[in-house]
């Protein structure tokens, strides 16, 4: 068992390291050209493959605060990813899509308003046009 974990561990340890670093944005890397760190970890096999893990590239939130990632402070898996509940984009684009829905509703009960308002002030032109041309009036209050 022992003899195999000699020869496993050393070779997911490549695949990860070689994994990583093509995954890894160009501005991420550190030291050396990607395609160099690529081919260190190919050739060098263990020494290059635990170099780039240990100094390839920014890790933690340099890495994610360098791409624009929300997690300041927090130690993030190396992807930048934020949960949607902790994405201010996110959350701002819900308030967005919500607020776009409210002003619908609001411009359609404006309209809904004036159009209120303007059969209103007609009616009120034709009272008054019925008063003054002489037309039927209200009978006097008793």
């Amino acid at each position: 068992m022992l003899r195999v974990l000699m020869f496993l561990v050393p070779i997911a340890l490549i695949i990860y390291a070689l994994v990583d670093c093509i995954s890894t944005k160009d501005e991420d890397v550190k030291h050396l050209p990607k395609l160099i760190w690529l081919l260190l970890i190919v050739f060098a096999w263990l020494i290059g493959a635990i170099a780039w893990i240990l100094v390839g590239r920014q890790r933690g939130a340099a890495a994610v605060g360098n791409s624009g990632g929300q997690a300041r402070g927090r130690r993030s898996g190396g992807g930048g990813w934020v949960a949607p509940d902790d994405n201010p984009d996110f959350l701002r684009s819900l308030n967005d899509e919500k607020q776009r829905e409210e002003n619908a509703k609001d411009k359609e009960l404006l309209e809904n308003w004036e159009e209120d308002l303007r059969r209103r002030e007609e009616d009120l032109r034709k009272e008054d046009k019925n008063s003054d041309d002489g037309g039927p009036q209200d009978p006097p209050a008793k």
